[in-house]
C-alpha cells in the first residue's frame, strides 16, 4: 500500500513513458501483488474463513483501496482520478485473489 501511495503521489510531469499503456500494466501489477498478499495475510490471520470469504474480503478491499488511491491523486498535480483507473485495479485485484486461491493455497497445508 505504501509503494502505491508514493507512486501517486508523483506528479504527472515527472512519470516518464517507458512503454505504450504503460499505465495500465503498473495499476493491473500493482494490485494484483497488493490483492495476493492481502489474500495470503487474511488467511493466515483468519484461517477459519471459507475460500469465497477470503476472495469477496479480498475484492472489496482492493476496490476500496482502488477509490481512496484514485481521490488521492486527484490532488496531485498532472494527475487525474478515473473509473477506468479503478476498473484496472479491480481487475489485478481479482486477478491477485484468483491466482492466491487457485494457485498458491492448494500447496499450503
Amino acid at each position: 500500500m505504501g509503494i502505491i501511495f508514493i507512486a501517486s503521489s508523483i506528479p504527472g510531469s515527472q512519470i516518464p513513458s517507458a512503454f505504450p499503456y504503460q499505465d495500465i500494466v503498473f495499476h493491473a501489477g500493482a494490485y494484483l501483488l497488493l490483492a495476493f498478499f492481502f489474500a495470503r495475510a487474511l488467511r493466515t490471520t483468519w484461517a477459519g474463513l471459507k475460500d469465497y470469504q477470503v476472495l469477496g474480503i479480498t475484492i472489496l478491499y482492493g476496490v476500496l483501496y482502488a477509490l481512496s488511491d484514485e481521490w488521492h491523486q486527484s490532488f496531485v498535480p498532472y494527475r487525474m482520478a478515473t473509473a477506468f483507473d479503478v476498473f484496472v485495479d479491480t481487475a489485478g485485484t481479482c486477478a491477485g485473489s484468483l491466482i492466491h486461491g487457485l494457485i498458491i493455497k492448494p500447496f499450503s497445508k
